[in-house]
């Protein structure tokens, strides 16, 4: 049973020597951390310590924010660490998920996200029936289309679907449907 430790900051020029310093005095065995942004999901230290634990191991933070930058991540993130047999601890607000406490803590932390994200989306739909109602709400400009000829052009010089849809920054699915409505216009 291990106590592993994970800390992050956004950019280079920050220093982890705090949270490192704060994760050593948890009694960690193992320091997990990384320069990088929170929002990217994809963090490489992050994964490395996901893969890492074992049933019984305890996963250490200084703050929520470290670890995720949203509450649906975070509920990711401790959902992953529950199958794996894992505890969640977060220093700085006595969050410890291997308590009652603190699983309460954690489900209410979720409720309230829940919360935010359907009230978000019921003033976001009220909004646009509003603009609509007003004739000033088009909705969202399609990407792909407008960019028809690109995809042609790159198509009849025996480009692949996945290297056309990389040089235009479109989805791939998208290339595959220009192609079939301008063969079906033609």
């Amino acid at each position: 049973m291990a106590i592993v430790g994970y800390a992050r900051v956004s950019t280079t020029d920050q220093s982890l020597e705090i949270q490192a310093e704060q994760l050593a005095a948890a009694g960690i065995d193992k320091l997990f951390q990384e320069k990088m942004s929170g929002v990217k999901r994809d963090r490489p230290q992050l994964v490395a310590l996901l893969e890492y634990v074992r049933e019984g191991d305890t996963v250490v933070v200084t703050k929520l924010d470290r670890i995720a930058r949203s509450t649906k991540d975070l509920l990711d993130i401790v959902e992953t660490l529950q199958r794996k047999g894992c505890a969640f601890r977060v220093l700085n607000i006595n969050l410890d998920t291997s308590t009652p406490t603190g699983k309460l803590m954690l489900t209410m932390l979720g409720a309230i996200a829940t919360f935010e994200r359907e009230m978000m989306l019921e003033r976001q739909a009220e909004g646009i029936a509003k603009a609509k109602a007003a004739g000033r709400y088009k909705g969202r400009k399609p990407t792909a289309r407008s960019q028809a000829p690109a995809i042609q052009a790159l198509a009849a010089q025996g480009l692949t679907r996945q290297a056309i849809a990389e040089k235009v920054g479109v989805g791939i699915a998208s290339v595959y449907r220009v192609l079939r409505e301008g063969k079906a216009a033609a």
